[in-house]
C-alpha cells in the first residue's frame, strides 16, 4: 500500500511539473453573428467538452424580477423546436455523456462532456438552445415549481442557508449584487410569458455568448460543424443592458443577528473587495489560502486547533465582474460565546495586517496557488470553462497560460498592503447566526 502511494505521489508530482511548463494551445475567432469561438485540442483522452457561456447573471435583472437568470438555467433544458420536452438530458446520457449548468451574478454557463465522436451532438444541442429554445406556458409553470422547491431545499430549510442572501443584502444598497441568483419566487410567479420571451431574445443571442470547446477534436472539422450549426443563428437585435451603478464606499460596519434553524452559532464577516480583474484580487486570493487554505492555515490553527473556539472555519473571495466581497466565517464550538469567536477572527486578521509572514509560509502560499491553477485546467471541462471565463470577463483568453505569473508577482508586502486596505471594520458586514431557541 505504501509503495503504491509513493508511486502515485511521484506520478502526480511529475504531472504537475509538466502541466505548469506546458502551454495550452487554442484557436479563437468570432462568427459574423458575434458568437466568439474558442477551440482547444487535446488528444490525450477521447472526450470533448462543449460549453456555452452567456454573459448574463442576476446583476442583469430588474429589482422587481429577481431570479430570471437562474430560472432560465432550468428553462433552457425544456427543449426546442427540434428537441421534445424532457429529451435534452436523455440525448446526452444515451450518447455516454454528462451535462450541467450553473448561474452566477455575472454569467450563465452550460456544458456537455461527451465521447469525442459525439461532438456534432453537443454542438447541435447548444445551437438549438440558442436558436429556438422552447419557452411556453407549460415549461414556465413546470420550472416555477422546480425553482420554489430548490429554494426551500437549498436555502430556506438549510442550516446557514441564507448566509449569501443576508450578506449581500447588507453589503449592497445600490448595486444589483444586493440580491443573489436564486432570486425571489414571488417575482418569478408574477412574471408573464412575454417577459420570459423578451429575456431570452435579449440575452440568449450569439453576440452575448462564448462557445468554448476543449478535448479530442480536429480543429478544421470542428470549425465546419460550428459553421453549420451556429452561423445561421441571427445576431441579437436588442440592446444588451449592463448595470452601470457603482456602490458607494462603505464608511460604517453593518451588523445583523440572524436566528436560524442551527445548533451552533456562527460568525460571518464580509469585506468589500475589488472586481476580479483588479490586480489586488490576486493578493486577496492568496490571503484566502493564508487564512483557511488547509489545516495548518492561520484561522484553522488558531480557532480550531489551539483555542478550540470553532469547529469549522472558512474563507473565500467572490470572483465577480464588479467589486465584490471576501467572506470569512467560523462555526462556534459548543458552549463558546459568539463574541469570543469574532474577537479571535479579528485578531488573526490584524496579524496579517501588522506582521509580515515568514519566507516558509509565503512559499507555501505560492505552491498552493500553483497547484490550484494546474488543477483548474486538469480536465477538458475545466479548460473549456476557464477559456470562456478569461474571454468573457478579461478579454484575454491567453490568461490561461499567463495568469499564474500574476499570482507569482505578488509580494509579502502586497499581502499586508491589501489586508490593510480592504480588511477594515468600516468596510465590512458582520452576521451572527444564532439558534432560534436563543430568540
Amino acid at each position: 500500500m505504501k509503495k503504491k502511494f509513493v508511486t502515485c505521489l511521484l506520478l502526480c508530482t511529475a504531472f504537475l511539473a509538466r502541466a505548469q511548463s506546458s502551454k495550452i494551445d487554442f484557436t479563437e475567432y468570432t462568427l459574423d453573428n458575434g458568437l466568439h469561438v474558442i477551440l482547444q485540442p487535446d488528444k490525450s483522452t477521447p472526450i470533448v467538452a462543449v460549453s456555452v457561456m452567456y454573459h448574463v447573471g442576476s446583476k442583469n435583472e430588474q429589482s422587481n424580477r429577481t431570479g430570471f437568470a437562474h430560472f432560465f438555467e432550468h428553462l433552457m433544458f425544456e427543449g426546442s423546436d427540434n428537441i421534445k420536452r424532457g429529451e435534452y438530458t436523455n440525448l446526452v446520457q444515451t450518447a455516454g455523456g454528462t451535462l450541467n449548468a450553473n448561474t452566477s451574478q455575472d454569467r450563465t454557463y452550460y456544458y456537455e462532456v461527451l465521447p469525442s465522436n459525439q461532438l456534432a451532438l453537443g454542438l447541435w444541442l447548444e445551437s438549438e438552445r440558442m436558436r429556438s429554445a422552447k419557452i411556453d406556458q407549460a415549461g414556465v409553470e413546470t420550472q416555477r415549481n422546480v425553482i420554489k422547491e430548490e429554494k426551500k431545499e437549498r436555502i430556506d430549510n438549510q442550516p446557514y442557508g441564507t448566509i449569501l442572501e443576508k450578506t449581500f443584502a447588507n453589503a449592497y444598497s445600490e448595486h444589483p449584487y444586493r440580491w443573489v441568483p436564486i432570486g425571489s419566487a414571488q417575482y418569478i410567479d408574477q412574471a408573464t410569458l412575454s417577459e420570459f420571451v423578451d429575456f431570452y431574445k435579449t440575452f440568449y443571442v450569439p453576440n452575448n455568448a462564448t462557445l468554448s470547446i476543449a478535448g479530442d477534436i480536429n480543429v478544421t472539422q470542428a470549425k465546419e460543424l460550428i459553421q453549420k450549426y451556429f452561423a445561421v443563428i441571427p445576431k441579437g437585435t436588442k440592446e444588451i443592458p449592463r448595470p452601470t451603478v457603482k456602490e458607494a464606499p462603505k464608511t460604517q460596519e453593518a451588523r445583523e443577528i440572524v436566528f436560524d434553524n442551527v445548533q451552533l452559532p456562527a460568525v460571518v464577516q464580509a469585506y468589500h473587495i475589488p472586481e476580479q480583474t483588479n490586480p489586488d484580487y490576486y493578493a486577496i486570493t492568496m490571503l484566502t489560502n493564508l487564512l483557511t487554505g488547509g489545516e495548518s492555515a492561520r484561522l484553522n490553527k488558531a480557532l480550531v486547533d489551539q483555542q478550540q473556539k470553532a469547529v469549522y472555519v472558512g474563507s473565500f473571495p467572490m470572483q465577480l465582474e464588479d467589486p465584490g466581497l471576501f467572506l470569512a466565517f467560523a462555526v462556534a464550538n459548543a458552549g463558546v460565546n459568539i463574541d469570543e469567536v469574532e474577537r479571535s477572527m479579528d485578531a488573526e486578521i490584524e496579524r496579517v495586517k501588522k506582521e509580515q509572514i515568514s519566507d516558509a509560509e509565503f512559499q507555501k502560499l505560492r505552491n498552493q496557488i500553483e497547484n490550484s491553477f494546474v488543477q483548474k485546467n486538469f480536465t477538458v471541462a475545466g479548460r473549456a470553462e476557464q477559456l470562456a471565463n478569461y474571454h468573457t470577463f478579461y478579454k484575454n483568453t491567453n490568461l490561461i497560460n499567463t495568469e499564474l505569473q500574476n499570482f507569482l508577482k505578488v509580494t509579502k508586502d502586497d499581502l499586508a498592503r491589501v489586508a490593510n486596505q480592504y480588511f477594515t471594520r468600516e468596510n465590512r458586514v458582520v452576521l451572527h447566526y444564532l439558534p432560534k431557541s436563543n430568540n
